[in-house]
């Protein structure tokens, strides 16, 4: 049982991977497609009945119909004598019903994809969501924004090109059956000439399934680069480097180029070299039948009808399947990913978290990257509407405690406690819906400033309240009155239409707007100006005592007035006490206050 598994596995992984989103609904479409190929078998069938009766016979000879005689018997047997109209009825009305099979087929077919294509998309959606963030941040960007994108329509091709295979393959079965019906010497003369169509398809196979696989590779490297590109094209375009790093897209997109002209010179064999073959095999079967073997000239038309229809399936199988090679390298991507997504999936707690009531406790925690340690041993107790700033040196560990305390990251030593409840014992999301983050890279998105704020929320009265107290919060009310458009003006791409500082106070006036406990400054004064710094520094002491702040400072002139400061160095607690204290009794503080000349 497990080596039949195995090989199913092997030999069936792109079925499986197909059947785990579609379940019965492939089969469904197999049957589908033979029901087609079955119906017009029948049709071609009443040519035989129809030359004897037209060639001067007058009746049906059943021996020359071979093991199709049931088709004539059962015509005959609900009260039809065979004529030639009785006949062309009969075909006529077989393949009507073809074509009524073949237009369910086919939207059936459709359904089925926009149904694949549809789940396939809302299934790496929701694995991403769950994805850990530990995991995400060491995960190469280009190939997820590749596999979520491009690969998505790639494995709808993949898709499309399997089951037309199936579909051809279905049509090859209906078809030879009927053909060794009729005639088995010559069916299995055409058979013999089809299986030596083979050797030439599957060197193209394998040839086409290696460039596909480089194409997925080269296409996930250009998606990372060209993140990369406009991400750090400010920097590039200042320093004249953008045609430097332009070169090294230029090889990527060469590569993907000389890999898709690969797989297209492939494809061009396949479809040039069909016909001619097709021509070959049925030319080479008829000469043997008829002057070797001495086979009817009637019964070998109408079994050709059935090996044409074969022989066109199978070539057509055998050119989709070359196509399905061609992108079998996002399909085999695709299953990886999806793979490694659920293997890295976050592990998430039961319980509810309904609000902030006591405070947060570190006891002795620890945290890692692979072997490397980045916090050490860390003791910590954070109050209800307690003000806290982090300060140390780059490196020392500041915002890795703070993912730490929001649940981004795991602790791998220790316990993190909220409300005396383990972290990892709470619902993640119900937990995180309490926290607002506002960081140094601000997040605008390319819409409005009230969608900016209330994040889409609906224009009723409820929310334009709370919209015009957050942005109050946020030192913004001046700032909206003078917009042209007032709330709904549009703030452009990543915020474009905005100072630093605007940029800022957006993003807490977003944080402000929903219904939170703890706020996360994570160095957000760091990259403003001194006035723009003091206002946003106003804004923050107007909050403390409302919230639970979280402060990450670079610029000390923000966390003047905090609770406490915990001073780091190296992954490990220095000491903790308000900034007058903290100055009179370490060095290392003292020197950075006398730096930024406070």
């Amino acid at each position: 049982m497990n080596q039949i598994k195995s090989l199913i596995k092997k030999h069936f992984s792109s079925f499986i991977f197909f059947y785990s989103y579609l379940r019965n609904a492939i089969f469904i479409t197999l049957g589908l497609s033979m029901v087609v190929s079955a119906l017009d078998a029948f049709g071609l069938s009443m040519f035989l009945p129809l030359l004897q009766v037209v060639g001067g016979e007058g009746v049906v000879n059943p021996a020359e119909m071979g093991k199709l005689q049931f088709i004539v018997d059962g015509i005959e047997a609900i009260g039809f004598n065979l004529s030639i109209g009785s006949v062309l009825l009969f075909m006529f009305l077989f393949f009507c019903f073809k074509g009524i099979a073949f237009y369910i087929n086919s939207i059936y077919g459709v359904i089925l994809q926009q149904s694949f294509i549809k789940n396939i998309r809302l299934n790496l959606l929701s694995s991403l969501n769950r994805m850990s963030f530990k995991k995400f941040i060491l995960s190469d960007a280009g190939r997820i924004q590749n596999t979520m994108s491009g690969e998505v329509d790639r494995v709808a091709q993949a898709f499309l090109n399997y089951f037309m295979t199936f579909r051809h393959g279905a049509m090859v079965v209906v078809y030879m059956s009927f053909a060794f019906f009729l005639d088995v010497q010559f069916a299995l003369l055409v058979t013999l000439g089809t299986v030596a169509t083979n050797l030439l398809y599957k060197l193209i196979y394998e040839r086409t399934k290696n460039a596909s696989r480089k194409l997925t590779t080269f296409n996930s490297v250009f998606q990372g680069q060209i993140i990369q590109h406009v991400h750090h094209f400010k920097y590039l375009k200042a320093t004249g480097k953008v045609d430097h790093y332009g070169n090294k897209l230029k090889e990527t997109i060469n590569a993907i180029e000389n890999s898709r002209r690969r797989i297209g010179y492939l494809n061009s064999i396949g479809e040039s070299a069909r016909e001619p073959m097709l021509v070959a095999v049925i030319a080479t079967v008829i000469l043997i039948q008829v002057n070797i073997l001495g086979g009817a000239m009637s019964t070998i038309l109408i079994t050709l009808m059935f090996f044409y229809r074969a022989l066109t399936s199978l070539l057509s199988m055998q050119q989709y399947w070359n196509s399905f090679m061609s992108v079998s390298g996002s399909l085999e991507n695709m299953q990886e990913f999806q793979k490694e997504l659920q293997n890295n999936e976050e592990k998430d707690g039961r319980e509810v978290f309904k609000g902030f009531i006591k405070g947060i406790s570190l006891q002795k925690v620890d945290f890692y990257y692979g072997e490397t340690p980045i916090l050490k041993k860390i003791d910590l107790e954070i109050q209800k509407n307690e003000s806290v700033a982090f300060v140390g040196e780059s490196g020392c560990g500041k915002s890795t405690l703070v993912n730490l305390i929001v649940g981004l990251l795991p602790e791998d030593e220790g316990i993190i406690q909220v409300d005396g409840r383990p972290l990892k014992s709470l619902s993640k999301v119900t937990y995180q819906e309490r926290i607002g983050y506002v960081s140094q890279d601000t997040v605008v998105f390319n819409d409005t400033l009230y969608n900016n704020v209330t994040l889409w929320a609906t224009k009723n009265k409820q929310n334009l309240a709370r919209f015009e107290k957050s942005m109050h919060q946020a030192s913004l009310s001046n700032f909206i009155k003078e917009l042209p458009k007032g709330m709904d003006t549009e703030l452009g791409n990543n915020g474009i239409n905005l100072s630093g500082g605007q940029k800022q106070r957006v993003s807490i006036a977003r944080e402000l707007y929903k219904d939170i406990d703890i706020l996360i400054l994570d160095e957000a004064t760091s990259a403003l100006d001194s006035e723009t710094e003091k206002a946003i520094q106003e804004s923050i002491n107007a909050l403390q005592g409302e919230y639970t702040l979280i402060i990450v400072a670079h610029r000390l002139a923000t966390i003047r007035n905090v609770d406490k400061i915990v001073l780091l160095d190296k992954g490990e607690i220095v000491d903790i006490a308000n900034f007058k204290k903290l100055a009179d009794r370490q060095y290392r503080f003292r020197k950075m206050v006398e730096l930024q000349e406070l």
